[in-house]
């Protein structure tokens, strides 16, 4: 698995990566450090680089508290992917699919693509909104792979799908609070 050909392909041709990622074996520490640890870097990395280079309203972070909290951010989106596909996995039965633990984490790791990838426009903190459009894409690959790697019936992808996208919700509302303990922010700013 090439990441670069990986990420282009899930990206374009979501629907034919999904029945080559089913097919293919992989173990979770590979996984992540071939696919998930690459890419989940770019967004705290152009987090770093746009608040303490480029700045937003006037605004920048200091580098060495940028670090910390690039760092914590970095730290919590690679654990929150084991926790996402964990919650994957234990949904399965419920709405008709398979439980299989190695399924899940492909399916949470390459759905998320989208979402790392768009990370990169924290390098221009006011383009930063571009990527919530790129963690939107992520839901419909993930829409997209439940039936092919969980073998949900399709008829019930939906439904799985939303499930997993309140639980996901739920992970990084508490990731977002552990974050916000650790983040440089303006003066004034709480």
């Amino acid at each position: 698995m090439d990441l670069i050909d990986r990420a282009k392909k899930i990206m374009i041709n979501p629907q034919a990566e999904w029945r080559v990622i089913d097919d293919e074996t992989i173990d979770t520490p590979t996984l992540y450090k071939r696919y998930i640890m690459p890419l989940a870097a770019i967004g705290p990395v152009a987090w770093l680089l746009g608040m303490s280079v480029v700045g937003f309203g006037g605004w920048r972070a200091p580098f060495l508290g940028g670090i910390a909290t690039a760092i914590v951010n970095y730290a919590l989106v690679l654990g929150s992917v084991f926790v996402i596909a964990r919650i994957v996995d234990a949904l399965a039965p419920t709405f008709g699919a398979t439980p299989n633990p190695m399924q899940s984490m492909k399916l949470v790791a390459y759905a998320a693509t989208s979402a790392w990838l768009g990370g990169i426009f924290g390098l221009i903190p006011e383009l930063s909104i571009i990527g919530v459009l790129f963690s939107i894409y992520s839901l419909y690959l993930l829409y997209l792979g439940i039936p092919v790697l969980m073998k949900a019936p399709p008829d019930r992808a939906l439904a799985y799908t939303a499930v997993i996208v309140v639980a996901a919700i739920v992970v990084s509302f508490v990731i977002g609070a552990i974050i916000g303990a650790f983040t440089v922010r303006p003066p004034g700013i709480m």
